[in-house]
């Protein structure tokens, strides 16, 4: 009994992708790639397809640095799941074929880990929840509430929408924040090449002038002279900074809640972040809401999706509130975090019993105000970088050829 217990614990083979080449029925060289326990199964699979088998090695491991899972490729396998379970395909099959058609390796894994257990007897939602790296409590909690209703299809569709949604916003949000940073840094780093390389070539004209240099050609010398120094302790000022709040920010609770509180008080970005997480907390809830979670959970699970600290804490708060029988609209109007249309729309909604197409109007609101915002940032950064980038090196080129003008002018 203890053997067969032992046995019965023991991991399942695991499949591998194999490489094969062969020859079909009309004489053409064929080949393909296919799982399976060894090369002997691989080659009676395609001799049952009327393939004569060549050669079937091991396809070999990818070390690409791109081979990860995002969360575009769960928006994309849960898209695909559900259009293939509208199609009648069983979720088995469904998972199955969503994983062999995936180029990402993690995923493929990951994908024929989650049919196996369904394979098994464990429910959808319990076989996502081994995998919380990349399935949130949210998205479980949801696929589970779909299940128990008999509506799983309906509501991996607005699973598929609020992520690809979700995506959307956080892709616009970064390249408002990240668009400017890296165009400076672009900006500083060719003005360090000029000061190291391009100054000091001119430096060794203006020794043979004998007169002397204008001011501002003086400090700009004086400043290339530091900056060949100096360079690398200008670079480490500059970058351990922010590699230190970046870090701190991962590792710390109480550094990630400063530097949100701060991000939501800096001008223009703090009012990006605001539309951002009004629109997620809108967004996250009314999903929830229309697919049958309760509120007080659907709360919860909301919390972690608006993306900054201030608001998940507010979040929770509210769940405890409202877990106690206040009204939500009540509640938000105690955080003192949320806009007061916000607020009576939630309102309104509770009155009239259709909280969530209620919230679901604030998010498409929020959503419009953050698209108008980031286009009109993006329109008031351009010229600014432009008239910063012609500053900085057209004021280096002004300080190197004020001598030669200097000199023209005495000849």
């Amino acid at each position: 009994m203890a053997s067969k217990a032992a046995a019965s614990k023991r991991k399942a083979p695991e499949e591998i992708v194999y490489l094969w080449t062969g020859t079909d029925r009309r004489g053409n060289k064929v080949k393909g790639e296919l799982r399976g326990l060894n090369p002997a199964a691989i080659k009676a699979e395609i001799r049952r397809q009327g393939i004569i088998p060549a050669s079937v090695k091991k396809k070999p491991k990818s070390f690409s640095l791109g081979d990860k899972i995002t969360p575009k490729d769960i928006a994309q396998f849960t898209r695909q799941l559900h259009t293939m379970l509208r199609s009648g395909v069983p979720v088995v099959q469904a998972v199955d074929m969503v994983a062999m058609s995936s180029k990402t390796e993690k995923l493929k894994k990951m994908l024929v880990s989650i049919r196996d257990d369904i394979s098994g007897g464990t429910s959808l939602s319990n076989a996502l929840r081994k995998h919380p790296l990349y399935f949130s409590a949210l998205y479980c909690n949801l696929v589970e509430a779909g299940e128990e209703a008999g509506i799983l299809e309906d509501i991996l569709s607005r699973l598929a929408s609020y992520l690809e949604r979700m995506e959307s916003i956080k892709s616009k949000v970064k390249k408002a924040m990240i668009y400017p940073i890296s165009v400076f840094m672009v900006a500083i780093g060719v003005t360090m090449f000029l000061l190291i390389y391009v100054i000091p070539t001119f430096e060794e004209v203006f020794a043979n002038f004998g007169a002397e240099l204008p001011a501002f050609t003086q400090m700009v010398l004086g400043l290339s002279a530091i900056v060949q120094s100096w360079w690398w302790l200008i670079i480490g000022a500059a970058v351990l900074p922010v590699v230190a709040i970046i870090e701190s920010r991962k590792r710390s609770a109480a550094a990630r809640r400063l530097f949100d509180r701060i991000l939501l008080k800096v001008p223009l970005f703090g009012q990006l972040a605001r539309l951002s997480a009004t629109s997620r907390f809108a967004r996250t809830l009314s999903t929830m809401f229309n697919s049958g979670v309760p509120l007080v959970e659907a709360l919860e699970s909301v919390a972690g999706s608006t993306g900054n600290v201030v608001y998940e804490e507010a979040t929770l708060e509210m769940r405890e509130a409202v877990s106690i029988g206040q009204q939500l609209n009540f509640s938000m109007r105690q955080s003192n975090i949320f806009e007061y249309m916000v607020i009576q729309m939630v309102a309104i909604g509770e009155e009239a019993g259709s909280l969530g197409d209620m919230l679901q109007k604030v998010a498409e609101y929020y959503e419009e105000e953050l698209d108008g915002m980031i286009a009109a940032l993006m329109t008031l950064i351009e010229p600014l970088i432009i008239v910063v980038l012609g500053t900085l090196i057209g004021g280096l080129i002004v300080a190197m050829y004020l001598p030669i003008f200097q000199l023209a002018m005495t000849v």
